[in-house]
């Protein structure tokens, strides 16, 4: 494997660990800032989701942009410095309004994995990119393997201890990008920066010229809105389902992280020569809604780790198509075109933590007889089965690919 590549694996997996270092620690870091129960903080962890999503969707066109201008080297260090300061925020934060700032930073500084994916695609040949991207989704998967597992034990020395360690991690990848990697978008590829192109809206606009291209970012909104269950709510729904611990509610991320690892970076490749993008892609979407079904009903703790396997397959249809979309585009437009799917998965993200957050404190508010925490993967799996209802439509409408 290229040095450039292992590089921006590596990032990847740093940045992932980061962000799973702290998900552990989330709801009793908001109990102890605001003093509110669990179902009122699932609300504010909801609140501050939606703001990270929302500053995600406003700059990613323009870090895509910018990457496709400048290159991609000095987006990637940036953003990964910008993380460090997220993280310095988040040790030192005691009220909410800090908490708000760090979310807001992070929001900004999260095109770390579009950029490195953006990379991936200046250094894969068109007809092999979706490899690419899934190696890019298993070195997260990797982190969440490590951070989830740290931040749970470094929570037993306090809920502000894991963010120390995110962001000696981001530092560490700050320095190694310095050290090792190269730019990777080749000047001649190059194009200036305009309004149009880092305006969120203009960035949808430009790339529409596509047949078919509204179509696949509904499909892929949808997913990430179901997707988006997992990091919005699992601290929460472990917590009230099965009463765990950080350091318990850590380890089931890292399983959760080592199944992604190992589908994305072994699987991924099978399931494309024997399925292909698009029978890949639509086999994410059936096993997602199964995966969500089960989740949404099961009530025993140690059940609910076998369901990992699944998880870890559904999330095999962003990859896919990430590479159907990319070999559409020219190499001085694979920036811009991440910029538009992560903008997506912003918006995603924005929709996700206020529904599921309003779902879950609803079916669990102190006065409920009959409290269902799995209820958001309930409404993820009906999400999700809509996703797959549109993706694999008659071609007589306009066609996903």
């Amino acid at each position: 494997m290229r040095p450039r590549v292992v590089f921006l694996l590596a990032t990847v997996t740093l940045n992932a660990m980061g962000i799973g270092l702290i998900l552990p620690v989330v709801p009793d870091l908001i109990q102890e800032v605001t003093g509110q129960p669990l179902s009122e903080a699932a609300l504010i962890g909801g609140v501050l989701s939606t703001i990270f999503a929302v500053m995600q969707f406003l700059f990613a066109p323009f870090m895509g942009r910018l990457s496709d201008a400048y290159g991609r080297r000095p987006v990637l260090l940036g953003t990964l410095a910008i993380m460090v300061l997220d993280y310095i925020v988040l040790a030192l934060a005691n009220t909410l309004w800090m908490l708000v700032l760090a979310r807001m930073i992070g929001g900004i500084a999260s095109s770390t994995q579009s950029t490195a994916s953006a990379a991936i695609a200046d250094l894969s040949e068109p007809g092999k990119r979706a490899r690419g991207f899934g190696l890019i989704s298993a070195a997260f998967g990797l982190g969440f393997v490590l951070g989830p597992v740290l931040g749970g034990l470094l929570a037993e020395l306090g809920t502000h201890a894991p963010f120390w360690a995110a962001g000696g991690l981001c530092g560490a990848g700050v320095l190694l990008g310095l050290m090792s990697f190269p730019e990777t978008h080749a000047a001649a590829h190059r194009r200036p920066v305009t309004w149009r192109g880092v305006n969120p809206f203009g960035a949808f606009r430009a790339l529409n010229r596509l047949p078919g291209l509204t179509r696949a970012l509904v499909v892929y909104f949808l997913y990430n809105v179901a997707f988006g269950t997992y990091p919005a709510i699992w601290s929460f729904f472990a917590q009230a389902q099965f009463a765990w611990s950080p350091a318990m509610i850590g380890l089931s991320l890292g399983v959760f992280g080592v199944s992604f690892a190992v589908v994305q970076g072994g699987l991924m490749g099978v399931l494309l020569r024997v399925f292909g993008e698009r029978g890949t892609a639509t086999l994410g979407l059936a096993v997602s809604a199964m995966g969500f079904a089960a989740l949404g009903l099961v009530t025993n703790g140690m059940l609910v780790l076998f369901f990992a396997p699944i998880a870890a397959i559904g999330a095999t249809y962003a990859p896919a198509q990430q590479a159907i979309l990319s070999q559409r585009l020219g190499p001085d437009e694979q920036g811009a075109l991440q910029g538009v799917l992560t903008s997506t998965v912003a918006v995603a993200m924005m929709v996700a933590p206020a529904l599921m957050s309003q779902v879950f404190a609803l079916f669990t508010a102190p006065e409920r007889q009959n409290p269902l925490p799995g209820a958001p993967f309930l409404v993820a799996m009906t999400l999700v089965l809509a996703a797959l209802l549109l993706f694999v439509w008659p071609r007589r409408l306009p066609a996903v690919t």
